[in-house]
């Protein structure tokens, strides 16, 4: 019943920045956190960000530094600023949404993906 909806990928050139957003819609108040992940073509999906309803976050090494997420709780929505842009960024971003109870349970809710490519 969770719906998450990204917008924001395109074309960019290294160095440069893009911004990507994420709204939910549904029964997000079982969600706990939400994050962004990536997957570039041949490779595993991979954590970029997450960030709890509390607002503490976690970081990739790989984009420490570089990426932010954020979230609007009154918008449903979160965001992820990317700055200082590297050709090894280019992947689809897909937006998570997570609901976690117990232990060592959680249930796992995605967007479409965006595509976010960085290239001259």
């Amino acid at each position: 019943q969770v719906q998450l909806v990204e917008s924001g990928g395109g074309l960019v050139q290294p160095g440069g920045s893009l911004s990507l957003s994420c709204a939910a819609s549904g029964s997000i108040f079982s969600i706990n956190a939400m994050g962004w992940y990536r997957q570039a073509p041949g490779k595993q999906r991979e954590l970029v960000a997450t960030i709890t309803s509390g607002g503490s976050t976690n970081y990739a090494d790989s984009v420490k530094g570089r990426f932010t997420i954020s979230r609007d709780n009154a918008k449903n929505s979160v965001y992820l600023q990317m700055n200082s842009l590297k050709p090894e960024d280019t992947a689809v971003y897909y937006c998570n949404g997570r609901s976690s109870w117990g232990v060592d349970y959680s249930m796992d809710y995605w967007g479409k993906g965006t595509l976010v490519t960085v290239s001259s």
